[in-house]
C-alpha cells in the first residue's frame, strides 16, 4: 500500500469518502470487520511502515517461526483513526433502522456510490457480481438500462418490513382468519400496486338523459325477468369507447417491449360475495345489447354469491369496471386487474345544479374514477378516453342502436 491509497471508506446517509493512507507499508492486522459500525477513537488496523531491513527480518520471522525476534521486526504500530460523521436525516420519514438497514453489508466503490446518487438508483435493491457481493459499475448500469426497459433487474425482491406489534397489549383483541377469496386476491392486488405505474383520473357525466331511458325499458326489462340497472349502459359505452381506443384493450408482455393488443372484449365486472369481492368476465360484450349485458350480469352475479361461479368464467378479461354506486361515495382509485391495463370505478351517482343556459338545472351526475397503466397510456390518452366515454354516456343515442 502506497501513501495515499484508500485505507478505509467513512459513510454517512449523504455520502462516501475515502480517508488515504499517510505511509507506504503493508496491513498486517485488522481489528475492525466489514459492515461493522465504528466509533470515533476506534483503532482501525495496523500499518506496517516500508523498510527493507523491517521487511527482511518480518520474513525470516515467518519462515524460522523464531517468536524472539518478533519485537525486533515489528515497529511501533501506526493506527488510523475513523472520524465517523454521524449522519444527519433530512427526511424525517428515514428512521435509523432505516438507514442502518442500507448500508449493512452493502460493498460498493465512492464512484458506484456517486454515479448511483446521480442516477436515483438504490444500491441497497442491486445484488453485486463482484468478490463478496461487492456492487461493480457494470451491475449498477445493468439495474438502470432494466429498469429503463421495462425488464426485470438483478435486485433483491424484499420490501421494507412493517413493525410486528403485540395489539393485546393495549386491549382485547379477536384474530380471524381471510376468507379463501381474499387470501388469493391480496397478493394480486399487492403485486398490480407495486408492479404498474397507477394513475387514476376522476370526471364527472351527466347521466340524467340516459337515466331516463333506463326507466322507459325497466318494464320491458321486468317482463323479461331482467334487473336493469345503470351498470349495463356504461359497459355498453365502455365496449365503444375501447374499440375507439384499443390500447386500453390490451395487455404488456412480460419483457415490457411490446403491447398486445386483444380483437375481443370481455369486460370483468366486481361482484361483493359473502367471501369477498370476486371479478366475473362477461365476454364478447360488444355483440350483446343492453338486455342481452343486464341478464349476463344478474346471472353472473348469482353464481359468484352461490359459490357455483366456473373458472373459465372468472378469466379472460380485457377490463374491468368496478361500481361501489349501489354503496355510496363520490370516487375512488380502483387497482389496475394485471395484466390488464385499465379499470373504470363508478361511485354513486347524486342530483346536482348544473348551469346551463343561464340557470341552474338539476341533473344526476355520475363520479368516474379511470385508473390506467402509466407505461402503456399517458395523461393525454387517459383524458381523452374518459372525455370519449362521458360524451357516449351523456348523448346515449350515440351508442344505443336498440332499446331492447
Amino acid at each position: 500500500m502506497n501513501i495515499g491509497d484508500p485505507l478505509i471508506t467513512l459513510e454517512t446517509e449523504k455520502a462516501a469518502m475515502d480517508i488515504p493512507s499517510p505511509f507506504t507499508g503493508k496491513v498486517v492486522s485488522l481489528f475492525v470487520e466489514l459492515g461493522v459500525k465504528i466509533s470515533e477513537g476506534d483503532n482501525i488496523c495496523e500499518l506496517l511502515s516500508e523498510d527493507s531491513d523491517v521487511i527482511k527480518h518480518e520474513k525470516e520471522k515467518t519462515e524460522e517461526h523464531i517468536e524472539s525476534k518478533k519485537e525486533d521486526s515489528v515497529e511501533k504500530p501506526i493506527v488510523q483513526e475513523a472520524l465517523i460523521e454521524q449522519p444527519i436525516s433530512s427526511d424525517p420519514i428515514i428512521d435509523n433502522k432505516t438507514i442502518t438497514k442500507s448500508f449493512a453489508g452493502l460493498h460498493a466503490s465512492p464512484s458506484v456510490r456517486k454515479l448511483a446518487r446521480e442516477l436515483g438508483a438504490d444500491l441497497t435493491l442491486i445484488v453485486g457480481t463482484g468478490m463478496k457481493s461487492r456492487i461493480l459499475p457494470e451491475d449498477l448500469k445493468s439495474h438502470v438500462k432494466a429498469i429503463l426497459s421495462g425488464g426485470k433487474s438483478n435486485t433483491s425482491s424484499s420490501l421494507p418490513s412493517i413493525p410486528t406489534i403485540d395489539f393485546s397489549n393495549f386491549g382485547e383483541i379477536e384474530s380471524v382468519s381471510l376468507s379463501r377469496i381474499k387470501k388469493i386476491s391480496g397478493p394480486r392486488l399487492q403485486a398490480s400496486w407495486i408492479n404498474i405505474p397507477h394513475v387514476t383520473q376522476h370526471d364527472e357525466v351527466d347521466i340524467h338523459e340516459l337515466e331516463q331511458i333506463r326507466i322507459d325499458m325497466k318494464e320491458e326489462a321486468k317482463s323479461k325477468s331482467i334487473q336493469l340497472s345503470i351498470l349495463p349502459f356504461i359497459i355498453k359505452a365502455i365496449t365503444n369507447a375501447l374499440i375507439e381506443f384499443p390500447d386500453f384493450n390490451s395487455s404488456l408482455t412480460p419483457d415490457g417491449k411490446k403491447l398486445i393488443k386483444k380483437k375481443y372484449i370481455n369486460i370483468g365486472f366486481a361482484a361483493n360475495t359473502e367471501q369477498g369481492l370476486m371479478v366475473p368476465v362477461l365476454k364478447d360484450a360488444k355483440k350483446k345489447s343492453v338486455l342481452d349485458i343486464a341478464k349476463e350480469l344478474s346471472e353472473l352475479s348469482e353464481l359468484a354469491r352461490s359459490g357455483k361461479i366456473r373458472i373459465n368464467d372468472l378469466e379472460g378479461g380485457t377490463f374491468t369496471v368496478s361500481s361501489l354506486g349501489g354503496f355510496g361515495g363520490t370516487g375512488f382509485t380502483p387497482i389496475i386487474n394485471a395484466p390488464e391495463v385499465a379499470i373504470l370505478g363508478i361511485a354513486r351517482a347524486q342530483v346536482k345544479p348544473v348551469f346551463n343556459n343561464g340557470q341552474f338545472l338539476p341533473k344526476l351526475i355520475l363520479p368516474i374514477s379511470l385508473s390506467y397503466d402509466h407505461r402503456v397510456i399517458d395523461g393525454v390518452g387517459g383524458i381523452q378516453f374518459t372525455t370519449y366515454l362521458k360524451q357516449l354516456l351523456e348523448n346515449p343515442e350515440t351508442f344505443l342502436n336498440e332499446l331492447s
